[in-house]
């Protein structure tokens, strides 16, 4: 109907323009996200995604599986699909254009063919009414039809889709190729002031990520989940999530669990207007772990998803763990840092033995009979750590460390301040550190 006559019936009508570039582009994402199931993955017509599936049926548990992953999978990305599956790809776009089916042999499909209507064929439709005239209404009519005049008067596209669908002629396609880079962007239908409302946005960028990710034998490192606010001049640059991994995946369930942990905990000044997902650390992706026999507790990815949605939930800043530092002062040579994150480079550790128990700060102990006390005499049973740092930054040390042994043969890590050091010219014990 036009627009005056459809106002005219329902005034209150709500009338949205169609946009054919947005409607490409939203193919282009279904179509990438859908490469994480086969490597052969093309854009057909009519809104239309064709898959090869052939190698893929028994790595995802077969064909009833497999479509309901693949429906699941647009469904996460906001749209509804209707899936067909037969021998070639012109009758499983039939079968989908009809609602949804199965004809895993030819006779079977052809069977079907036949109760299908002739306005399902896009090269029919132009001279449908014509052949109403005809009588011919369903496509075992328009099979029935002689071939040579047929083409004569409609020319070769009919019967070449009915041989296509029917497994008589070949099919040839350019299969898609994904990106070399990765970067999703999806607007809002309307403004959203709440971040965790942009969850339902955020699965289906990151399942079209999955989609590059298997298409390039990549697994994701870091990425960014960027929040974009409103215009104009009082506009706010966007909020951006970065989301670090400490083990490389492809897991579409295990990067939706942290962004919704990022995203219930983050506070937004501004509604948003759109959400992109952008990648830019990616490793080629590990072949799974051939392990006989399993570790007890599970693997280290499996450790490394609970890291991370510790990290997630609770704070970068709360869940640490230590890095050595290239630095003979003990109070420098550990640090915390972010438990998920690069792996540490190795560092050369000192051939002396150091205490895993560091005091926080040195505690001067007393003497007596010249030798150094803490609870009872200490015995000196290690040679000499010798230690001359920290000049650079002014904070030099000049230390002699031993390890020292008590009446309760307990072992404890002190040190003897030599001469010339920054606080005083008296030599001084300290105790710095216990063994366990």
């Amino acid at each position: 109907m036009r627009r005056g006559g459809v106002q005219t019936i329902a005034p209150h009508t709500l009338l949205l323009e169609r946009s054919p570039a947005k409607e490409a582009e939203a193919l282009r994402r279904v179509a990438i996200g859908l490469l994480q199931f086969s490597p052969n993955v093309i854009e057909g017509e009519e809104e239309s995604v064709l898959i090869e599936v052939s190698t893929s049926l028994r790595l995802f548990g077969g064909l009833r599986r497999l479509r309901s992953r693949i429906r699941a999978t647009a469904r996460t990305m906001g749209f509804s699909a209707d899936i067909g599956c037969a021998r070639t790809a012109q009758a499983a776009w039939l079968h989908a254009r009809a609602g949804g089916g199965a004809s895993l042999k030819i006779e079977r499909f052809a069977r079907r063919l036949d109760r299908l209507s002739v306005a399902l064929l896009p090269s029919a439709r132009p001279i449908e009414e014509w052949l109403d005239n005809l009588g011919c209404r369903t496509l075992g009519q328009l099979r029935r039809l002689p071939r040579a005049g047929l083409q004569r008067r409609c020319g070769k596209a009919i019967n070449e889709a009915l041989d296509c669908a029917l497994g008589e002629a070949p099919e040839v396609f350019g299969w898609l190729e994904a990106p070399p880079t990765f970067s999703a962007r999806v607007e809002l239908p309307d403004r959203i002031e709440h971040a965790e409302a942009t969850l339902v946005y955020g699965q289906g960028l990151i399942a079209q990520l999955v989609g590059w990710l298997v298409s390039h034998y990549l697994a994701v490192t870091r990425l960014h989940f960027v929040l974009e606010h409103e215009r104009g001049r009082e506009a706010i640059p966007p909020t951006t999530i970065d989301i670090a991994l400490a083990e490389p995946t492809w897991s579409d369930g295990h990067l939706v669990r942290l962004l919704r942990e990022r995203l219930a905990r983050i506070e937004i000044a501004a509604h948003m207007i759109a959400v992109r997902l952008e990648v830019d650390d990616v490793q080629p992706l590990a072949p799974p772990s051939e392990t006989l026999f399993p570790e007890p507790g599970g693997t280290l990815e499996d450790h490394a998803r609970v890291m991370e949605v510790l990290t997630a939930r609770l704070g970068a800043e709360n869940i640490l763990r230590p890095e050595p530092v290239p630095d003979y002062r003990p109070e420098v040579a550990n640090t915390w840092v972010a438990a998920v994150g690069k792996p540490p480079k190795p560092i050369p550790l000192p051939q002396m033995p150091r205490p895993t128990w560091l005091l926080d700060k040195p505690i001067a102990l007393l003497m007596r009979d010249h030798r150094p006390y803490y609870g009872s005499p200490l015995r000196i049973v290690s040679p000499p750590e010798r230690l001359e740092s920290g000049w650079w930054d002014g904070e030099l040390q000049t230390r002699d460390y031993y390890v020292a042994q008590g009446g309760d043969h307990s072992f404890y890590w002190i040190y003897q301040e030599r001469l010339g050091s920054r606080d005083s010219d008296e030599t001084r014990w300290y105790l710095h550190g216990l063994f366990g």
